[in-house]
């Protein structure tokens, strides 16, 4: 009995010692429907450079884990390889921080049938991008009625959908920066704030900027927007001075 009990005790250990275990903070777990080979690239940007952190091949098995070390909340990104020969692939962005995130999606369309449950950085996020994408979507029937107008030379429907184009892209910034005002306690503020509308009216930029918490100030996108803000300030007296 007592060697029994060494025997099961060191084949144990070898199996351990054989398959360690990673250790994180992060663990993103997820199924991609009807994905049968390909590899799922766990990725995000370090010194404006797209990485990859992990990843996973698949061969008939459609779900996944990845297990990560995050220091805080940051956007990270699933990059799919199909294995199709195709030169493009897929590619989902979410807000990755401490805890739990699940990934939903399909083989078939990989970016719009995607679902993310995560911490509530992802939840304001996905709240925001589901706005944006009605953004988008009138944004492309307004190309489409341009085009349309275009091949007619309808001068004053071009004329109609130019004021229509205008209005639609305040509005989207309008929206964008309350909703960065309205979540300042959030490291998706200056993040949005910076991919979405970072040509926007400085003044704009600065009072997201002046009314982030002191801990998302203190993030990597809060110390972003503030130093991308503190340069346009310099910029802006510098012109004036040569004026």
């Amino acid at each position: 009995m007592k060697y029994l009990s060494i025997f099961i005790f060191t084949t144990v250990l070898l199996i351990s010692c054989a398959t360690p275990v990673k250790e994180g903070n992060l663990t993103i777990t997820g199924n991609i429907k009807g994905l049968k080979k390909g590899t799922i690239f766990l990725q995000k940007i370090k010194d404006t450079v797209l990485i990859t952190i992990d990843s996973i091949l698949v061969d008939g098995n459609a779900e996944f884990t990845f297990i990560s070390q995050i220091e805080e909340p940051e956007i990270h990104y699933l990059y799919l390889d199909k294995e199709d020969g195709k030169q493009y692939n897929d590619r989902i962005d979410f807000f990755a921080e401490p805890g739990e995130v699940m990934i939903t999606t399909s083989v078939h369309d990989f970016e719009k049938d995607v679902r993310v449950v995560g911490g509530k950085n992802q939840t304001k996020y996905s709240e925001y991008k589901k706005i944006l994408q009605r953004f988008n979507d009138r944004n492309l029937r307004l190309i489409k009625e341009d085009f349309e107008a275009g091949k007619q030379k309808d001068e004053e429907k071009l004329i109609e959908n130019d004021k229509a184009y205008k209005n639609l892209l305040k509005q989207k910034y309008l929206y964008t920066i309350n909703f960065a005002i309205n979540n300042r306690k959030l490291e998706v503020a200056p993040y949005v704030t910076l991919n979405e509308v970072y040509d926007a009216n400085i003044k704009l930029l600065d009072t997201v900027a002046r009314s982030l918490s002191p801990k998302v100030k203190k993030s990597l996108y809060g110390k972003q927007l503030v130093n991308y803000v503190k340069d346009l300030k310099a910029k802006q007296n510098e012109t004036k001075k040569t004026e």
